[in-house]
């Protein structure tokens, strides 16, 4: 079969005009934030995928319609039933499989390619053709395509953008592609993970992964760091954008979380290795599929990696270089975040600004969930280091070309991986940097209160004055305003009952004061209610060695 693709078709079901930019759709210009992942669904070996666990009905395969069965070309409707029994009508529902493509009419599917020659060089983009722009009102043609076998090619590369629903199932369906790679895309779900091995044949190896990407801040694509929940609480969403500001309001970034997707096929049929690059629909705002074409371009035309696909026949480099993408978008955020933690720094230093303090705990977390990604990505990489092809095993192979192509392997995972760590010493010098600043702003605020507090006790002391002076004089005036018979004439009471009165209650006031004191120095620590209540006979019976001794126990407890 021919390995040229027809040219882009002339007519299309959409018809409304694209925006600036190829590949690009008028959208609103505020991308939504990240969904949080939902981790539980992100690996086949589940044995329940997308199944509500508490519900107690029984799913049974929906029968598919007559058309798909006896017809080749809608068998692709079936999917992912067709292929995997136990995706019924209410899992494909729970996992988004249909809402989460793309469905707004103005947003056309198109998918791009790269080609790798069988001697390790890739086709040039001239050469290549133009990209396929998905007719729904004649999906026939894309299934033709599809099934089309290239001539002379190590590898296939297919970048979709703005996937929708059919072209998701003709992938599945052709190259049978497990649908958990398309659920953990479509729902942003970090995941790795190795299938189908047919022992030196082939098999399929899945990473999907997010990272951090900076993009240019624009007043118009702002995103909130705190999200209101209700009235007086807020919350910290780390899925949200992070602005970064710094002494150039030009130079403004904001971090935005991304999305790296692939799906390999690697076989030992030739021309049959394929790699599918998922990519979000346009109003995220995130790496398009023209964008990551260009940049697997670049790899071909690297020396360092072209040497390699010339070494080894191993189509898993691609796979490892297309990942290097994601560790320079790392890096240059990193950098961005470093230099606004400086002005942040710096600011926090000249001001006493209270919106920064709260901007320092938001980054805080945000480190945090970026320290999660960064792991991932490590794992990730681990991941295809330790996942051989079992195309090696073929007799394509010699014993020197296998061991040759393992140790290459690792040599540049390796690399890889140092680069990540060296990324997260980075990261963590950030974090650190980032509690210095509020242990600073803390310390300060600290300060602050411990001024006031001083401040506030000097009032005090000067209202205790105050309060000494008019003391004695209303002291006085209280006893002169007594109804006694020594100062007032035809008083019924005397002083005597006055003072007799008084210290009876203040006894019993003492009295009940100790008792209720779990501590004191007038009965033994611990002691019951009951007990406490006659503290003066036991504070009195007791030896003066033991009231001495009693009496330092409670001063230390003080």
């Amino acid at each position: 079969m021919t390995d040229r693709w027809p040219a882009r078709p002339r007519f299309h079901l959409n018809t409304i005009p694209w925006g600036v930019g190829h590949g690009t759709t008028m959208v609103s210009s505020r991308p939504p934030k990240t969904p949080s992942p939902i981790y539980r669904h992100a690996a086949p070996s589940g044995p329940w995928p997308w199944m509500d666990l508490e519900s107690d009905t029984t799913l049974e395969p929906e029968p598919l319609s007559p058309q798909i069965q006896s017809t080749e070309y809608w068998k692709w409707r079936g999917y992912p039933q067709s292929l995997f029994g136990n995706w019924v009508a209410d899992r494909v529902a729970r996992c988004g499989m249909v809402e989460n493509c793309s469905r707004e009419p103005r947003e056309q599917c198109r998918i791009y390619y790269v080609d790798v020659l069988t001697s390790g060089k890739f086709k040039p983009a001239k050469d290549t053709g133009p990209p396929i722009d998905v007719d729904e009102s004649d999906l026939r043609q894309l299934w033709d395509h599809l099934q089309m076998t290239p001539t002379g090619l190590r590898l296939r590369v297919l970048l979709v953008d703005n996937m929708k629903h059919p072209v998701l199932q003709m992938l599945g369906t052709r190259y049978n592609v497990e649908p958990f790679f398309f659920t953990s895309s479509l729902n942003w779900i970090p995941c790795r993970y190795q299938e189908e091995v047919i022992k030196q044949k082939g098999d399929h190896i899945t990473v999907t992964l997010l990272f951090v990407r900076t993009a240019p801040w624009d007043k118009a694509t702002a995103l909130p760091q705190i999200k209101h929940i209700s009235e007086g609480e807020k919350v910290v969403d780390t899925q949200e954008s992070l602005r970064l500001r710094s002494v150039h309001s030009s130079a403004e970034k904001y971090l935005l979380q991304d999305l790296l997707a692939l799906h390999m096929i690697r076989s030992s049929d030739p021309s049959g290795s394929t790699i599918i690059s998922y990519h979000p629909s346009s109003q995220w705002k995130r790496t398009t599929a023209e964008r990551l074409k260009t940049l697997v371009h670049k790899v071909g035309e690297s020396v360092y990696w072209q040497k390699i696909f010339e070494q080894s026949k191993d189509p898993t480099f691609i796979f490892l270089a297309i990942l290097w993408y994601a560790l320079y978008a790392w890096d240059e955020s990193l950098e961005h975040l470093y230099t606004h933690m400086n002005w942040l720094e710096t600011n926090v230093l000249l001001t006493n600004d209270s919106h920064l303090t709260t901007e320092l705990h938001t980054i805080q977390a945000q480190l945090l969930h970026y320290a999660s990604l960064l792991e991932d990505f490590r794992k990730s990489v681990n991941f295809i280091r330790n996942t051989p092809s079992p195309v090696l095993e073929s007799s394509e192979f010699t014993d020197q070309a296998r061991r040759d192509t393992n140790k290459l392997m690792r040599k540049e995972c390796d690399n890889l991986l140092s680069e990540i760590e060296r990324l997260g010493f980075q990261l963590k010098n950030i974090t650190d940097l980032a509690k210095a600043t509020v242990n600073f702003v803390d310390s300060r605020r600290m300060q602050d209160l411990t001024t006031a507090a001083v401040r506030d006790s000097a009032a005090m002391k000067q209202i205790s004055y105050l309060t000494m002076i008019f003391l004695p004089a209303g002291f006085v005036a209280a006893v002169f305003g007594m109804n006694v018979r020594e100062i007032t004439d035809g008083a019924t009471e005397t002083l005597a009952n006055y003072v007799t009165v008084s210290i009876v209650f203040t006894v019993i006031t003492a009295w009940l004061v100790v008792a209720l004191q779990s501590h004191s120095t007038f009965h033994e620590p611990g002691a019951v209610f009951w007990r406490r209540l006659a503290w003066p006979f036991d504070y009195v019976r007791r030896p003066n060695g033991l009231r001495q001794s009693l009496r330092s126990q409670s001063v230390g407890l003080a």
